[in-house]
């Protein structure tokens, strides 16, 4: 994309750094937390990520828009982020699924992007100082003026997020994984539909695919469902969501975790959903420094690794945990944080990470398997 044509934009850290560069998508001002994503494909199925809801994601990968943009690599409805910055912006994509290009899709969903910045020193700096709110404005180029609305602004931890991606209504999925993409040739199995009741804090929409293409009837819900009203279903399983902010701040989620627990149902959950089942079973979470944000994320115990998706800032306290219910069944093998458990006695379980793997690695799809089995078994024993 030319330099010359673009309106200058400014990005400013909660630090005092500040970063000129040119504008793609919409104009404005928008603030939110600073992070970074390492992955080499995906950029769209990050930037309508509901996880990402109230960040500014810095993509490592030296361009961005290479080939455009398509309904099919949603995983929601819109994009999710509150800004995108890149090195470079390519404006004229090359591929048989565009629809538009990446600009006109920012441009229509009033999301504001950075590029022609230093992507990599800015990358090191979050590794160094840690992730932080920060601003990208085309309105306002005057660095300290912007500093200020930053500073303003609240900060990721103690913040509820989920409020502003979750349904508001109850609805039904059915769509299975593309035919074209289906890595699994096994992945339906015979018998009789389980019902699964996905509690949403952000779903995304290739995690109901997976569902769905395991042969589950997947009941999509609010975060703020009661117990009562999920157990109404009478579900074979219940999954928790993805999802972002701060999971201590979810309090209905854990509150009603916490009441499901007692029910016997089978429960699933992945990375928030991870979250707030350990917190429902009395754990506690941090924030990590600058977080787990990539496609290569190497996960495992005991020496069996999985290469994994993930996106996340917060994780399990391992201390925390309590260990006459609760068993770790995987660690990041990067910084050795909490990436799996299951319950003792329960037939519990949850990733920190994203095993429908869309875009990256399918080593843990085995996981959806697993929950279903988990299903079926439970069902036989409750007839």
């Amino acid at each position: 994309m030319s330099f010359s044509s673009a309106q200058p934009a400014l990005l400013v850290l909660a630090d005092g750094s500040s970063f000129p560069g040119w504008s793609f998508g919409a104009t404005g001002t928008t603030i939110g937390e600073v992070v970074f994503n390492t992955g080499m494909t995906g950029y769209q199925e990050v930037l309508t990520d509901p996880s990402y809801c109230g960040q500014i994601v810095t993509f490592t990968y030296p361009e961005l828009g290479n080939t455009g943009v398509n309904p099919e690599d949603e995983e929601s409805n819109r994009p999710q982020v509150r800004g995108a910055i890149a090195r470079n912006i390519c404006e004229r994509p090359s591929n048989w699924r565009s629809t538009q290009s990446l600009q006109e899709y920012l441009k229509q969903h009033q999301v504001l992007g950075i590029y022609g910045i230093d992507t990599r020193a800015l990358t090191r700096k979050l590794r160094s100082v840690g992730a932080m709110n920060g601003a990208i404005s085309t309105e306002v180029l005057d660095p300290m003026e912007l500093l200020q609305q930053v500073q303003d602004a609240p900060s990721m931890a103690g913040l509820n997020l989920v409020r502003e991606v979750t349904t508001s209504t109850v609805y039904e999925w059915s769509e299975s994984t593309d035919a074209r993409w289906e890595f699994s040739p096994t992945a339906t199995l015979d018998g009789e539909p389980l019902t699964v009741v996905a509690l949403d804090f952000g779903v995304k929409r290739n995690i109901l695919r997976r569902l769905a293409s395991y042969g589950c009837r997947v009941i999509v819900v609010p975060s703020t469902t009661p117990p009562e009203e999920i157990l109404k279903y009478n579900p074979d399983g219940i999954f928790l969501s993805n999802g972002p902010g701060d999971p201590a701040a979810v309090t209905e989620g854990i509150a009603t975790a916490k009441a499901l627990l007692t029910s016997n149902k089978p429960m699933f959950g992945i990375c928030m959903g991870h979250q707030i089942l350990g917190l429902s079973m009395g754990a506690e979470t941090f924030k990590l420094k600058f977080g787990h944000r990539g496609l290569n994320q190497p996960c495992g115990l005991q020496q069996q690794v999985e290469i994994t998706s993930q996106n996340h800032g917060f994780a399990i306290s391992a201390e925390s945990l309590p260990d006459a219910d609760v068993e770790i069944t995987h660690l990041n093998l990067n910084d050795r944080t909490v990436a799996g458990l299951k319950h003792k006695n329960l037939p519990v379980f949850s990733v920190q990470y994203h095993p429908e793997a869309s875009p990256g690695p399918h080593d843990a799809d085995y996981l959806f398997e697993n929950f279903v089995k988990t299903m079926r078994a439970n069902r036989q024993v409750t007839v």
